[in-house]
């Protein structure tokens, strides 16, 4: 998986439409294999990025829990933990 594809279910306040569609372009751009498409690919890469941000729409609208919402905050420093962990302290 991408690695710049955060999780987006769970959290308080829900997942921004930014970043459903930041998520959508990351995973259209693995896919692809292209980061930015040739103007002949553009349009099939533009709606390929809004049909993934729909799919995540009616996902995360979708699914349902009974765990307590996440902290963004919190998930940023444990984010920021692990990298110190694998890459070392900067």
């Amino acid at each position: 998986m991408c690695r710049n594809i955060r999780v987006l279910h769970n959290f308080e306040p829900p997942a921004t439409d930014d970043e459903i569609q930041a998520a959508a372009v990351q995973y259209v751009r693995k896919v692809s294999g292209a980061t930015r498409p040739s103007a002949a690919n553009q349009e099939a890469f533009d709606a390929a990025v809004e049909a993934v941000a729909e799919a995540t729409r009616v996902l995360l609208d979708a699914l349902v829990t009974k765990a307590p919402p996440r902290d963004r905050g919190v998930e940023a420093a444990k984010a920021k933990e692990r990298a110190a962990v694998r890459y070392g302290p900067r």
